[in-house]
């Protein structure tokens, strides 16, 4: 295996790391206090996702010596966002986390059942996504009004760095967000940088099982496990899909107690250590993806540091960010939902009612934006096949 060692693989795998942190932490950190976290569980669950992420990446390139990457669910972060407070806390948020990641393991395990989410319909699927991040997209524009002095100089920064490198666009505006944190003079408390692991206690309760495992499952193995093994086939690999799946499972309960909320395959950076970037030798790009769960584990260990400056930034300026390192899966979501002329009236009712922040029975809108587009897309096929 050190065979196949090669700096530029390292170098890819650490740049995969910090792009994949930078871009997504704010979202992950605004979803886990959405659903009831204290700052300092907050701080634990993010370390536990980035630890999560990153043992279960070196994990997989090892057992199957390709680059496939793990990461953290940001469009599942999203979805905790729009959720909001669920009846049982924080508790039951982390029970519907452990729920989500045995379906998972299922899902792996049961291909039937992994045929089941790849049978939702693209367009209903994507527009469910796009709705569960419009809410957060919303908000530079928002903060711009509210809070110009802080929030205008990070969107500004974002724009610059997008249109020469949009890669790191987010990062970028993550690093001009603490700048501006510190020249406003806002105290960053210094007491708490190193995170502690906090236990918490599940709680099983319809309403979030309902309303954050089903929704946070789909998402996740829609947006991201899918198209995870999709970017790796683009690249020339075959794997098997079910054993990958299974591992960031498995590595999504083990990190649910401790706050963290899903782990899956990379679809955003997987490119970064798939592609010819990492190594001219296919058979060598594997080091890239362990490089990338090494430095994420790093990563972790800055979740206090991280949560310390989310505390001391002005109101929606850390929302600001998340709501720019979403636009680009927004519009990605919208494009697909609406490409397919005989779905698209499911799914701009998928997209409204997943996006209206409804909630009904204590179950949040992304669920009953399944259920309604699902609906209007059963009645047009109905008709059409009298």
């Amino acid at each position: 295996m050190f065979k196949d060692f090669s700096i530029q693989a390292i170098v890819a795998g650490l740049i995969a790391a910090v792009v994949g942190f930078g871009s997504s932490f704010a979202v992950v950190i605004a979803g886990l206090i959405a659903v009831g976290a204290t700052i300092e569980q907050a701080s634990s669950g993010m370390m536990a996702a980035a630890l999560a992420m990153g043992f279960a990446g070196i994990v997989m390139a090892m057992m199957t010596r390709m680059p496939i990457a793990a990461a953290w669910s940001t469009p599942g972060a999203a979805l905790l966002v729009m959720t909001g407070p669920m009846e049982g806390g924080f508790e039951a948020a982390v029970g519907a986390f452990l729920v989500s990641g045995a379906l998972i393991v299922l899902a792996g395990y049961w291909r039937t059942l992994g045929r089941l989410v790849a049978a939702i319909p693209g367009s209903i699927a994507s527009a469910m996504l796009a709705g569960v991040l419009m809410g957060l997209c919303l908000v530079p524009v928002k903060a711009a009004a509210t809070v110009p002095s802080a929030a205008l100089p990070v969107i500004f920064v974002w724009a610059i760095v997008a249109r020469f490198k949009r890669l790191w666009a987010v990062p970028a505006a993550a690093v001009a967000a603490v700048i501006v944190v510190v020249v406003q003079g806002d105290v960053i408390h210094t007491d708490s940088l190193w995170p502690a692991p906090i236990i918490i206690t599940p709680i099983l309760t319809w309403s979030a099982v309902i309303g954050i495992a089903v929704p946070l499952f789909i998402v996740t193995m829609a947006s991201q496990n899918i198209p995870g093994i999709a970017v790796l086939k683009v690249n020339g690999y075959e794997p098997a899909s079910g054993p990958p799946i299974v591992v960031t499972g498995i590595f999504s309960i083990l990190s649910a107690p401790f706050g963290g909320h899903a782990v899956n395959l990379s679809a955003i950076v997987a490119a970064l250590c798939a592609g010819p970037d990492a190594h001219a030798d296919p058979s060598r790009r594997y080091w890239a993806a362990i490089s990338m769960g090494v430095f994420s584990v790093a990563l972790g260990f800055m979740a206090g540091l991280v949560v310390a400056v989310v505390q001391a930034a002005p109101p929606l300026l850390i929302e600001t960010v998340a709501g720019l390192a979403l636009l680009g899966p927004l519009a990605a979501s919208l494009k697909a939902a609406l490409d397919d002329a005989s779905a698209r009236e499911a799914a701009v009712v998928t997209f409204v009612v997943a996006a209206s922040g409804l909630s009904i029975l204590g179950i949040g809108g992304a669920f009953w934006g399944l259920i309604a587009g699902g609906a209007i897309l059963g009645l047009k096929r109905l008709g059409a096949h009298p």
